[in-house]
């Protein structure tokens, strides 16, 4: 009996010993996987987990050398990795400790941008239901042709406290896979792609319906007054969603485990759920911006953004007070730019938050990182925008920054309204005057005093540069309404 017992108890210290061998084997956030980008020409950041005070080691096959350093108190370890050029030549990374090895393969040298927001970034080249993406089922099926662009899509992973870890390892791109890409993303990569001809890799962490404070940390929002970080929403509103109206929880679960990562850049595509909130939103995407690079470590990464499109009524604008704060951010976000939306939509997508053309917006944003990011001469990437008006009798004229050599039509431009001193707006005629300007007239409106285009929650635009970027909405006054 005694040695059988003696038998059961040494088993029994082997099968602990095997648990706590296997619980010590070296682990890597998702983020790190087969597949993955790494920054070209940079000193990129990796971790992961191992036993407390263990020696780890990486390997990088790219440069034949090994990186060593040792874990912290909690178990988790840190280094940088000299990355060298841009190229499709499959590289390994291999990570041990003394208990086990970690190899990842077909890793690419390449360009690594960070993407954000809410549905409209989120929404996948298969599309939502009812709301389809234009020319998807071509860049699916033709996927597998972009053999230098990966994506990671982080799952979904809404926290009351910051975590250390979330779901989403690096997929290649293929009709399989590319279904569930971010259509914006994808676009914005395949662009990026064909123009540097080097490979381009994706983090997609973006949440439907979530506020610009989701994604923010709890010592921050709790500084906003009209935020109300006890309160529990979903007791208010069960529903599966309810993450995405509560602040903190994005930034907890998804941004704050990815901060470190080596990019190159943030793309951001956001503002629907803050409609209503334009009074604090500029700002706020500020505080946001600064704090993300602060958490990246990189300096002052450009931060390249989406105007919201045209969405709900004609006689609303609670939609237009939004984009006129999102233009606003430009000014306080360093190194940032806004690329417009309002001539993406159709008649029948007043009703639909998602228009479908998400290649145009992929590509916008590419351009904005071509001409500014990397120098690319010759591309135009910036949006006209409203600069002054003068007032010629009835006639108003406007002049324009980004249209130096005019506009894409020289007539019947739609979106414009005139107002007097009652403040009345009034449907008006537009047209070319000049090169570069444009003459609003109306006759309703004698003595003009301002003037409005596209400012209303929809009203597509048709105004264009020479480039086919769209004039930004904009007003000439700053009434309350």
């Amino acid at each position: 009996m005694k040695d059988m017992m003696d038998k059961a108890i040494a088993a029994a210290c082997l099968c602990l010993m095997a648990a706590q061998a296997a619980s010590a084997k070296i682990t890597l956030p998702d983020i790190f996987s087969d597949n993955m980008v790494l920054q070209q020409q940079a000193e990129a950041r990796l971790w992961g987990w191992s036993e407390p005070g263990m020696e780890v080691s990486v390997a990088t096959s790219w440069n034949g050398k090994t990186y060593h350093t040792t874990s912290d108190g909690g178990g988790k370890w840190t280094l940088s990795v000299a990355t060298p050029a841009a190229s499709y030549e499959p590289q390994t990374v291999t990570v041990a400790d003394n208990d086990g090895t970690v190899t990842l393969s077909n890793v690419l040298i390449g360009e690594v941008w960070f993407c954000s927001g809410q549905s409209n970034m989120e929404m996948p080249l298969a599309g939502f239901d009812n709301c389809p993406i234009e020319g998807a089922n071509e860049a699916i099926a033709t996927a597998a042709r972009w053999k230098g662009v990966r994506m990671a899509t982080v799952e979904k992973n809404g926290q009351l406290k910051p975590v250390d870890r979330c779901r989403g390892k690096w997929q290649t791109c293929n009709p399989e896979t590319a279904p569930r890409f971010s259509a914006t993303a994808f676009f914005f990569a395949t662009m990026l792609n064909r123009a540097l001809d080097v490979p381009v890799g994706i983090i997609n962490c973006s949440w439907g319906g979530t506020m610009v404070e989701g994604w923010l940390p709890r010592d921050t929002v709790a500084k906003y007054p009209d935020i109300d970080l006890e309160r529990d929403i979903r007791k208010e509103e069960p529903h599966p969603w309810w993450h995405y109206l509560s602040p903190t929880l994005m930034y907890n679960g998804m941004l704050h485990p990815l901060a470190g990562y080596t990019i190159k850049g943030f793309l951001w595509y956001q503002g629907e759920s803050n409609v209503g909130k334009h009074a604090t939103y500029a700002q706020r995407l500020n505080t946001m911006v600064s704090l993300w690079r602060k958490e990246f470590g990189q300096g002052c990464l450009p931060f390249y953004f989406v105007e919201i499109a045209p969405y709900g009524t004609c006689e609303g604008n609670a939609s237009a007070f939004l984009r006129e704060a999102q233009h606003r951010a430009q000014r306080l976000v360093e190194n940032s730019a806004m690329t417009s939306t309002n001539d993406l939509v159709e008649p029948y997508e007043a009703g639909n938050i998602h228009p479908k053309d998400k290649r145009s917006v992929g590509s916008r944003l590419a351009y904005l990182a071509l001409a500014k990011t990397y120098g690319m001469k010759g591309v135009e990437a910036d949006c006209p925008e409203y600069e002054k008006m003068e007032v010629r009798g009835d006639t108003v004229l406007l002049s324009f920054t980004h249209a130096d050599n005019g506009f894409s039509r020289m007539g019947g431009f739609v979106g414009f309204e005139v107002a007097g001193a009652d403040r009345v707006f009034h449907a008006a005629e537009a047209a070319l005057h000049g090169k570069n300007q444009i003459r609003v007239t109306c006759p309703e409106v004698k003595q003009p005093v301002a003037v409005r285009y596209a400012f209303h929650d929809y009203s597509p635009g048709n105004v264009k540069n020479l480039r086919g970027l769209p004039l930004v909405p904009f007003r000439t006054d700053d009434w309350s309404e």
